[in-house]
C-alpha cells in the first residue's frame, strides 16, 4: 500500500532543538528505512521546511510505527500525518458504455 506521510508543525518545539547529533541520527534512521524499501521517496515541501515521505507499507498501522521510530518522532519534534492512498479509478469512465 502506497502511504503518504506529511510532517506536521508541533507546537512549542524550537529550533536549537534540533541538534547536528539528533539530525544525524534521524538521517541514518531515514536511510535505514529507504533501504529496507519503507521509505520510497523522501522530500522537504518547497513552501516550508516540512519533510514529505513516500512509503510503501502493508497498512497504516505500519506506516505509523515506521514513522514513529524516527528520531525527530521519538523526541517529540516532528509529527506526521498518515494518509493511505488507492488507485484513481476515474479512467474507467473513458471506456463506460
Amino acid at each position: 500500500m502506497k502511504i503518504i506521510a506529511l510532517e506536521k508543525e508541533v507546537t512549542g518545539v524550537n529550533d536549537d532543538q534540533f541538534t547536528p547529533a539528533i539530525l544525524k541520527k534521524e538521517s541514518e534512521k531515514a536511510w535505514e528505512l529507504h533501504q529496507a524499501g519503507i521509505i520510497r521517496e523522501l522530500y522537504f515541501r518547497g513552501d516550508r521546511h516540512e519533510a514529505v515521505l513516500i512509503l510503501e507499507c502493508k497498512d497504516v498501522d505500519e506506516a505509523q510505527a515506521a514513522v514513529a521510530s524516527l528520531p525527530l518522532v521519538k523526541a517529540g519534534l516532528i509529527a506526521f500525518e498518515i494518509i493511505p492512498l488507492i488507485a484513481y479509478d476515474g479512467f474507467e469512465r473513458l471506456f463506460a458504455e
